[in-house]
């Protein structure tokens, strides 16, 4: 598998960073659920919110990886409908926003009195934003109702993806698992090509 993208199918860096995220973000939200109901003498109260900020902040560099890769390299073309091609567009980039808004979000909760972020002990990434009245509470809330519509959109996707890959039979699903066929892939989005141009006439 190359590392690149091409106008069909995504490459091996691309697939990795996508997974990598998906893998972590699940998770996160339940160990996030999970450790709010922790009492002072239960033994992952201060495990698990270490665990939380941790993985945390490797899904912000993991974020920040996919969007200089994206940057640089070639996004292969949608397939779809006009109408699910344009919802497509508009889901990664609300994706990414939604994802950066959690992440700063959780940063100001931890730093809100001045303590900074431990990765796992490896280092520290410091307080820069604290100080700011009822931040802890405010920025709480925020992170509350972000990861909510963060995991109900990932949901959504999941249920696109699927839709595609059983009811369309196309390759969006297969070709982010590495799986898809090329001459699939090309006559996918010939055909959404044709479709498009089709209706731009009508």
């Amino acid at each position: 598998m190359q590392l690149r993208n091409n106008s069909y199918r995504y490459g091996l860096l691309s697939i990795l960073l996508h997974w990598s995220m998906a893998i972590l973000i699940v998770p996160l939200f339940f160990l996030g659920k999970y450790m709010v109901d922790l009492d002072y003498y239960d033994p992952w109260y201060k495990d698990a919110p270490d665990l939380h900020r941790s993985f945390g902040i490797i899904v912000a560099i993991i974020l920040i990886l996919r969007l200089c890769w994206r940057l640089g390299n070639i996004r292969p073309a949608i397939i779809g409908k006009p109408w699910e091609q344009h919802i497509a567009r508009w889901v990664h980039r609300f994706f990414y926003a939604l994802i950066f808004a959690v992440v700063i979000s959780g940063y100001l909760i931890t730093t809100a009195d001045g303590q900074a972020i431990s990765l796992f002990n490896w280092f520290e990434i410091p307080a820069s934003l604290q100080g700011f009245e009822n931040q802890e509470d405010i920025a709480g809330e925020f992170h509350k109702w972000l990861t909510y519509i963060l995991i109900l959109l990932v949901g959504l996707h999941t249920l696109a993806a699927l839709k595609h890959h059983f009811i369309n039979h196309d390759s969006t699903l297969s070709r982010m698992l590495g799986f898809s066929d090329p001459k699939q892939m090309e006559q996918g989005i010939d055909q959404a090509t044709t479709y498009n141009h089709h209706n731009s006439k009508e």
